[in-house]
């Protein structure tokens, strides 16, 4: 049967991506849905509740009031609850049922700022899509009503170049260290970061914007929304920044650089790739400057980060991986050849991985693996909090310790 899973794991739903890419701007968010169902979207799926508190609620939603189109019950719980809590903004989306039955979650957005004057809107969900949809579409809204309006320019002369990282988020990278590794790597390289998109360093410092040393529980980064406009350039380093970066290219002329920086070597590419966008104004696909693909070898996961390894991989030890995507709604741009697919059926994973001798990916991919080379690779949007503690960061440093 297609579209079925009998031994490995789903993704991450859209409405989980929702809250992940929302989690640290100060925002209320909440998904329309029945009770009891938050901690699947959020405390599974969302390792920052130990560290900081953020306002993420369910409606409550019941049949009755979905049949019924009830829906100033949610209207009228979303005023109360956003004039006690006086948030930065309010965010709504619908989980299956609102999405089934036509709930207008527009109007309702329209409603609340309407009677509050706090700035409310909509995020496109159904739950079922991946985390990548839920994610970008609400990177992309987020800036859509906070960002500052400014055309790009061309970088010139000597001046430091600013840099936006799209699509951080503990789905796709580990917690702790992802965004200190990148923001270290950048300034190491003459670059600043201008905004984190996603999640941020648990200290800011100076090569973090203007807020100086703050605690990340206390800190709400609406204000590097707000920036955005000021960088030179954007890096993509998921396909969950890849909406935020198309609007931000079509809208305001800035320019991105697609890919991760994973290993010394394609870290290096990447760091030239951004100066070259930066002056000249064009998008770089940097994770498809890779070799031909060696067929032994295998990546499976979300497809920049993926295609990213394969390309750090090629640079750094003279091997150049295919590229299984696996989740089935992530930037396809960056597929490389015949030989690099989505590939999100169960049955058509196991035909593929039988061709490889070496498979690098997650944990929960091994038992359709068939006692191949596994190298484990843990991704939280696929397996949770499964594997956290074997959790590598890559970023910028030796991949000798994967094992290839």
């Amino acid at each position: 049967m297609n579209q079925t899973a009998r031994i490995i794991s789903i993704y991450a739903a859209d409405t989980s991506g929702f809250c992940s890419a929302l989690f640290e701007y100060g925002g209320m968010s909440v998904i329309h849905d029945a009770s009891g169902c938050n901690s699947t979207y959020t405390t599974h799926d969302e390792p920052r509740w130990y560290d900081m508190d953020s306002m993420m609620y369910i409606s409550g939603l019941t049949e009755s009031d979905a049949v019924m189109g009830n829906d100033e019950k949610f209207v009228t719980d979303l005023v109360l609850a956003a004039e006690e809590l006086k948030p930065e903004f309010v965010a709504i989306c619908a989980s299956a049922l609102p999405a089934m039955v036509g709930i207008d979650m527009e109007a309702i957005a329209y409603e609340v700022e309407s009677q509050t004057n706090i700035t409310s809107f909509e995020v496109k969900t159904n739950a079922m899509q991946s985390y990548i949809t839920g994610a970008g579409n609400a990177f992309k809204e987020l800036a859509g009503r906070f960002t500052r309006d400014k055309m790009w320019s061309p970088a010139s002369g000597d001046a430091e170049l600013k840099v936006n990282i799209l699509g951080l988020t503990p789905l796709d990278f580990p917690l702790h260290g992802t965004c200190e590794a990148m923001g270290e790597w950048l300034k190491s390289n003459g670059l600043k970061v201008n905004a984190y998109v996603g999640m941020h360093p648990v200290n800011k410092d100076a090569n973090d914007g203007e807020e100086g040393n703050k605690e990340k529980k206390d800190t709400h980064n609406l204000d590097e929304i707000v920036r955005l406009t000021d960088a030179n350039v954007n890096l993509v380093v998921s396909s969950v920044g890849k909406p935020l970066a198309d609007y931000l290219y079509e809208k305001y002329g800035i320019p991105c650089v697609v890919g991760t920086p994973y290993g010394k070597a394609f870290s290096e590419l990447l760091v030239e790739d951004l100066k070259k966008a930066a002056v000249q104004g064009e998008n770089i696909y940097s994770a498809k400057n890779r070799g031909a693909a060696d067929s032994n070898i295998v990546v499976i996961g979300e497809s920049i980060t993926s295609a990213s390894l394969a390309a750090a991989l090629y640079h750094e030890k003279g091997k150049s991986p295919r590229v299984l995507e696996s989740v089935g709604d992530g930037d396809m741009n960056v597929l490389n050849g015949p030989d690099d697919i989505s590939c999100t059926e169960e049955d058509e994973l196991e035909k593929e991985l039988s061709k490889a001798e070496t498979i690098i990916a997650d944990p929960l991919f091994e038992p359709i693996c068939n006692g191949k080379k596994f190298i484990r690779l843990p991704h939280s949007a696929f397996s949770g909090r499964c594997f956290t503690r074997e959790e590598m960061n890559l970023i910028n440093t030796s991949l000798d310790k994967l094992g290839v």
